[in-house]
């Protein structure tokens, strides 16, 4: 495939997760909650997740922010509901370094749609809106431990 065709499909999964947002909402009473904001953009996120055992049961997020952002917290609540924190935290961290451009071990872990974003690298601008939901999940992670 050719960088174009990827570059263009990526572009289409972005769009797809900021219009049609994976586990947007909040979860009741009993969740631990994050909230966050881009003081440079104004792009903001309330994280709610349930984490029970070790394990992120569940997550969702209500925010406002640009594509970059929204796409990026529908693509991680997706990916980390059903894993361990460590897991998860191993998740932010691979994700961290492929939008800030550095070469990232994956190890056995399947980025899925995530990889769409990691074009971000090329706008350094950009970095603190796709990165936002995950500094959301790394507080609430650590603050819950």
């Amino acid at each position: 495939m050719s960088f174009n065709n990827l570059d263009n499909l990526y572009r289409q999964v972005i769009m797809d997760h900021y219009k049609n947002p994976r586990n947007k909402g909040s979860l009741g009473d009993g969740s631990l909650t994050v909230d966050m904001n881009n003081p440079t953009c104004g792009d903001r996120i309330h994280l709610t997740m349930n984490v029970e055992d070790g394990k992120v049961t569940d997550a969702k997020f209500e925010g406002e922010g640009c594509s970059i952002s929204m796409a990026s917290a529908s693509m991680m609540t997706q990916a980390v509901i059903g894993q361990d924190t460590g897991t998860a935290l191993k998740l932010s961290e691979i994700f961290s370094e492929m939008v800030q451009g550095k070469d990232f071990d994956d190890e056995d872990l399947d980025l899925g749609d995530i990889e769409a974003l990691q074009g971000v690298s090329k706008f350094p601008a950009r970095i603190k809106c796709a990165t936002l939901a995950w500094k959301a999940l790394e507080k609430g992670i650590k603050e819950h431990h």
